[in-house]
């Protein structure tokens, strides 16, 4: 840059009259001016044509390139070019009016700025080759998504988030190597940075990986109907922090994801069809068969009982007052409204079949027999108590 500099200003200083001054000046004027606003504008256009037609319209190019060209419109590189040509021509003319000095350090100036203007110019390509980074990532995640059965649309999201800290961490790390930061002692401070972090939020990062945990294990997804120890609900949101269900009495129930990776969990709408069950006596005396019989009768032709696969009615136990029948039938697209619908229906009918049928729903009772060796029941001889005579003394 030096060199070019020399060889213009002992150029120019072979000019000493002022006719000829005047002449290059006029010269260099009219040449800028036509350079810069014909020339420049034309030529830039026509090389973004030629960019668009045999790269970007290209079918092998992704799209997410096209995304990220408002980034560098032709309007940004017509008006650099034109400074930088004004910059040359205003300096070249002081140089041939004889104000070297300050032409010199107006061109120290411009030769210390050149290196800061790469590296903004490099640093604009890098966060534009990040977003269309990030652009192609997800695109390519959503055709894999569509393609396969194996990734939700929860994994989706988590997936997409870590490539996309990955891919702007990675742009960081470039941008501060452009700029000619110490990146060793950046990582230093990060690496005690993070330790101390870690230690101060423990449960957090537990929950952060269980997230984690749980987006690859895939025990429910959004939607899904499931117990999470002692608390059921509908999952409404899972993040890389916590897990939210919806109850059936509409309220919010939020897990962190280290508790649920170590909980219990049960799905019910996995195979999105339940099967439920309910318990009922019939009296010792009733016949257990068309107890029975009565009972699947009652189970058919229902809303929400399903008749594929059958109801069953299977005898259970011995009770204290009665033999225990349980009913089991199946429900689809399982819910906690319509599991609580379900059984109302099949109490209510099972009831009014057995009242048809004179089956007897017995009470709790309890029956007191005497062992016969003990030669049955004895009452003890009640006692009656003597009335207590009260004795009247006359006084003289």
């Amino acid at each position: 840059m030096q060199t070019w500099v020399d060889n213009v200003r002992s150029t120019l200083a072979q000019f000493v009259s002022t006719e000829e001054r005047i002449g290059i000046s006029a010269a260099l004027v009219a040449l800028a001016l036509g350079t810069a606003l014909y020339l420049a504008p034309r030529a830039v256009s026509r090389a973004a044509t030629e960019l668009d037609r045999r790269v970007l319209e290209h079918p092998k190019v992704p799209d997410a390139v096209n995304d990220v060209a408002w980034m560098f419109p032709a309007t940004i590189v017509v008006r650099t070019l034109q400074s930088s040509i004004f910059v040359g021509v205003s300096l070249s003319l002081l140089w041939l009016w004889g104000f070297e000095t300050l032409a010199s350090d107006l061109a120290a100036i411009v030769t210390m700025a050149l290196p800061n203007v790469a590296k903004i110019g490099a640093t604009l390509v890098l966060f534009a080759a990040a977003i269309a980074g990030t652009n192609v990532l997800e695109a390519q995640l959503e055709s894999y998504a569509k393609n396969s059965e194996n990734i939700n649309a929860h994994q989706q999201g988590i997936a997409f988030r870590v490539l996309q800290v990955v891919v702007l961490l990675a742009v960081a790390m470039a941008t501060l190597t452009v700029w000619q930061f110490e990146i060793g002692g950046i990582l230093v401070g990060a690496g005690f940075l993070g330790i101390v972090v870690g230690m101060a939020a423990r449960q957090t990062l537990g929950s952060l990986i269980a997230g984690f945990v749980l987006m690859f294990s895939r025990p429910f997804e959004l939607g899904d109907w499931v117990q999470i120890d002692d608390a059921e609900g509908i999952v409404t949101d899972i993040t890389i922090i916590n897990t939210r269900l919806s109850n059936a009495d509409g309220e919010a129930v939020v897990f962190p994801n280290d508790r649920v990776t170590n909980a219990k969990i049960v799905n019910r709408t996995k195979r999105n069809r339940l099967r439920l069950r309910l318990d009922v006596g019939v009296d010792y005396e009733t016949d257990i068969e068309h107890a029975e019989d009565v009972a699947r009768e009652a189970l058919t032709d229902l809303d929400f009982v399903e008749s594929v696969p059958e109801p069953q009615v299977m005898p259970k136990a011995f009770e204290d007052s009665s033999i225990g029948l349980q009913l089991l039938f199946w429900i689809t697209n399982p819910s906690a409204p319509r599991r609580m619908r379900a059984k109302a229906e099949v109490l209510r009918n099972v009831k009014l079949a057995f009242d048809r049928e004179g089956i007897k729903i017995p009470f709790p009772q309890r029956e007191l027999l005497a062992r016969e060796e003990a030669d049955g029941f004895k009452l003890r001889n009640e006692r009656r108590s003597q009335p207590v005579k009260k004795s009247v003394s006359n006084e003289d």
